[in-house]
């Protein structure tokens, strides 16, 4: 009986030093503005991919493995956001959602391509992006730039056909090419402005521009530029009874052009992207999001989405290979806080789609 007693003891010794088996991880990582003036857009999507990391492996993880989350800061640079990318590298990721801005996010995707590691930006809109991808593993979920001058173009060659038009620029690369987007659009469609005028940006007051416009009878004012002069130019129409709608783009998208406006801001269009956290499928990630303290706005559910999408794909190949997680995300639909999602031939999703807010009373409101 000793001997029996002494012999189990050492079985149980030799399993104890036997070490427990240890899940198989893969590293994915989010990439963007940890710090630096659009950190708060970082920050969104750094919480967006720890939630969705969190949730994918309460559910099992993907494929039976556990999902590792990198977080890495490109500061909204180019060439720190290769060095970032190579980092990526050595640590064996497999996955990226980045980047934010256009700049690290193109120069980044040429070392991701070489690399084989899949990148999905879940805020690039820059067409360049995707038109010109270094591979196929560049995706975006994001809208592009050309996509909201379809919509604008369409809307002002339809609705307001019989309208005196006039299109204004602030002479910026995205002011101008804004504008040119989209009179090329309704130019194709039929309707011709009847006038296209670049102003200077950072001018106190713009007199002598809405006066032009009053003198043409415009009707509908179409911007491309910033909040602080659409405001000033805004405030200019009222004073001088120029009856026009303006309309413009997504950098009207910020309380700042109320701050200009005041009340004199009411009515003004523009296209911006969906606003994710107001879709059906995202209610619940919001609400637990949110009870977490973690930031649920725009980037954080795209990114969320980025990473859901990635692991629906990596299930559907039954693998993390490069080639094959490819071919299923250029086959497949996937079910995501955006909705269904699929891509097309280029990388694009165009979700969350634009759409055509209204300011009202100190805020912008869904048409």
């Amino acid at each position: 009986m000793i001997f029996q007693n002494v012999a189990a003891g050492l079985v149980l010794f030799a399993i104890s030093l036997v070490p427990a088996p240890v899940l198989a991880e893969i590293r994915i990582a989010v990439a963007g503005p940890m710090t630096g003036q659009f950190a708060a857009f970082g920050a969104q999507m750094a919480g967006g991919a720890a939630s969705a990391v969190a949730d994918i492996n309460a559910a099992g993880g993907v494929n039976g493995e556990t999902l590792v989350l990198e977080t890495v800061d490109d500061g909204c640079d180019a060439d720190k956001a290769v060095a970032v990318a190579n980092q990526l590298i050595g640590k064996e990721v497999v996955f990226v959602a980045g980047h934010f801005c256009f700049g690290p996010s193109i120069s980044a995707s040429e070392v991701y391509a070489q690399a084989g590691i899949i990148q999905m930006s879940p805020a690039t809109t820059l067409p360049k992006f995707t038109q010109d991808r270094p591979g196929a593993g560049v995706f975006r979920l994001a809208p592009r730039d050309d996509q909201q001058a379809d919509v604008a173009g369409a809307f002002l060659a339809r609705d307001h056909a019989d309208a005196h038009i006039a299109f204004l620029h602030d002479k910026t690369a995205y002011g101008k090419g804004l504008v040119d987007a989209v009179k090329t659009v309704m130019n194709g469609l039929g309707k011709r402005e009847s006038l296209s005028i670049g102003y200077d940006a950072g001018e106190d007051a713009y007199r002598e521009l809405v006066s032009d416009l009053v003198l043409q009878n415009i009707d509908v004012v179409y911007l491309g530029g910033y909040h602080p002069e659409a405001g000033l130019i805004k405030l200019e129409m009222v004073r001088q009874g120029l009856d026009a709608i303006l309309i413009a783009g997504d950098a009207l998208m910020t309380d700042e052009y109320w701050s200009v406006t005041g009340s004199a801001g009411n009515g003004t269009l523009l296209t911006y992207p969906e606003v994710p956290r107001r879709m059906p499928a995202a209610a619940k990630v919001v609400t637990a999001m949110e009870e977490a303290g973690l930031p649920a706005d725009r980037y954080a559910l795209t990114t969320y989405a980025a990473v859901q999408i990635w692991a629906q794909a990596a299930r559907q190949a039954q693998t993390t290979g490069f080639e094959d997680v490819v071919d299923a995300l250029g086959a497949g639909t996937f079910e995501t806080v955006l909705g269904t999602v699929a891509f097309d031939d280029k990388g694009d999703a165009g979700v969350p789609a634009y759409v055509w807010y209204e300011w009202r009373n100190g805020a912008p409101v869904r048409r």
